[in-house]
This record gives C-alpha cells, structure tokens and sequence, in this order.
C-alpha cells in the first residue's frame, strides 16, 4: 500500500481506522506457531488470490532480509496476536518461510558483555 492510500487508513489523533479484528476477518487464532522473536522472510511466491492491503505491507517488509514478528506487528501498528493471523495466512499460501531465530550467544545471568551492552544500549536511549 503506498503512503497516500496508508494515510486514509490512519488518522494521527485516532491511530487506525480500521478496527485490528476486521484485518484479519475476525479470526484471532494463527493457523501457524509464531513466538514474537520468530524470523519471517518473503519467499517470492505470491499468493494466488489477493489477500488485501495489509498482506501486501507485510510482504513488502519480509521481503529484503529475515524479519521477526515483533518487528512486523510494531510496522503494521497492529497487535502481535492479528500480525500472527496475516503471517500464518501467508505461511498456508508459501509466501512466507519462517525460522527460529538465531542465538546471540549463550545468554546466562552472569554474562558480563551482554550485561554491559544492555546497560550502554539503556544509557544510550535516556
């Protein structure tokens, strides 16, 4: 969806005007197990039918690099539960592939860089 037509759908004061539940036609249980961390990528196949505006925002954010499903609900400004449903509905028509993320590294309590880079990343931010 261009950003002409995505602003008809948002209004800065209200947020979006079409409500989440419409998006994904009522349905609010994925088809496919999505955790917030797990990795979403386009696989270039697209779906037979047209799925509708959202599906096509979604498709256009997995399709450069593996994206998680955080990032893609935060994108949309859609709650994680329906960005779920619309990843899974594109997992069904192989659009999608989905993987585990990677681990950073072995993260235990006591691992000082990441607690170090947690810490620089939170001063960072204030």
């Amino acid at each position: 969806m261009s950003e002409a037509q995505d602003g008809a759908w948002l209004d800065d004061e209200a947020g979006r005007l079409v409500r989440p539940y419409a998006v994904s036609n009522g349905r609010t249980r994925p088809t496919a197990h999505f955790d917030l961390l797990t990795l979403v990528m386009a696989t270039g196949t697209r779906p037979t039918t047209y799925l509708g505006p959202d599906y096509d925002q979604v498709l256009a954010l997995c399709g450069g690099r593996p994206i998680s499903v955080a990032e893609v609900a935060a994108h949309l400004r859609l709650p994680a539960v329906i960005t779920k449903v619309l990843l899974s509905d594109l997992v069904d028509h192989k659009a999608l592939t989905t993987r585990a993320p990677r681990p950073i590294e072995a993260a235990s309590p006591t691992n000082r860089n990441l607690l170090e880079a947690v810490l620089h990343g939170l001063r960072k931010r204030l």
